[in-house]
């Protein structure tokens, strides 16, 4: 058996991964949450980083290896470059249309997990909610905020119940976290309730791989609902732009 073999899968991960970073013409690095999601706690220094590609600097723009973005990029440019997996968002945006919600609600539903097709699954709906709110009704983002908590929560009222899966993905004991539950009670009794809550009726029974649906279905949706900066998402010094920025060059050294 020759030493190849003796590898295990995630060591030949990491060794096709390093001859990838000796043919970049800069040192691409990896954030401290992206070693956190690998179980460690720890962060390579720029001069550990020099000595291991000696003669070449970090990279502070653009990845090569990921689609290039426009000088002035648009919600449309992230959804096209940038979020990992759409068919989902599309399906329940789709749905709630077909549902004859209103305009504000199909945002919402198109929106409400960017931050996991984006940034990271732990506290999505707030990311989310944090992206997109200096360019949409304070309504949309309050909904796509709060349907994080409302999902774990049952009502009967609007035919909503615990999702299936959810007993399948975290087992039948889970209980949500303290402040899932805390959210969940203000959101209950909050003017918009009902906005978050649709999301979660258009969201749960959205799934379907086999489904057709294209983006360009909800550019004047997106166009009437959405506020494109002329500057370019993440250059229109909002409280989120540095948030699109990062999106934009996940793996710049500063």
């Amino acid at each position: 058996m020759g030493p190849q073999a003796a590898t295990t899968l995630s060591e030949r991960a990491d060794q096709l991964e390093e001859r990838m970073a000796e043919e970049l013409e800069r040192i691409v690095t990896k954030s401290v949450l992206f070693t956190l999601a690998d179980g460690k706690v720890e962060m390579e220094s720029g001069p550990a980083l020099q000595k291991k590609y000696p003669g070449k600097y970090m990279l502070m723009g653009p990845d090569p290896r990921l689609p290039p973005m426009p000088e002035k990029p648009t919600l449309m440019d992230f959804f096209k470059c940038r979020f990992a997996t759409t068919a989902h968002l599309l399906q329940s945006a789709k749905l709630a249309l077909k549902n004859g919600m209103s305009e504000k609600i199909v945002l919402a539903c198109l929106l409400h997990d960017i931050g996991v097709a984006s940034f990271i699954r732990s506290d999505h709906g707030y990311w989310g909610a944090q992206l997109i709110e200096p360019y949409v009704d304070e309504e949309v983002s309050w909904a796509v905020r709060m349907h994080q908590a409302l999902r774990f929560f049952a009502d009967p009222s609007v035919g909503y119940e615990y999702p299936e899966m959810y007993v399948k993905f975290f087992g039948a004991d889970y209980q949500p976290e303290p402040y899932i539950v805390a959210e969940y009670e203000r959101a209950r009794n909050h003017k918009w309730y009902m906005s978050a809550r649709l999301i979660t009726l258009n969201d749960i029974y959205s799934f379907d791989p086999d489904a057709k649906v294209d983006l360009n279905d909800f550019v004047d949706i997106i166009g009437r609902n959405f506020k494109q900066p002329k500057e370019g998402l993440g250059f229109d010094n909002s409280p989120s732009a540095h948030m699109w920025r990062t999106l934009m060059w996940p793996t710049r050294f500063l």
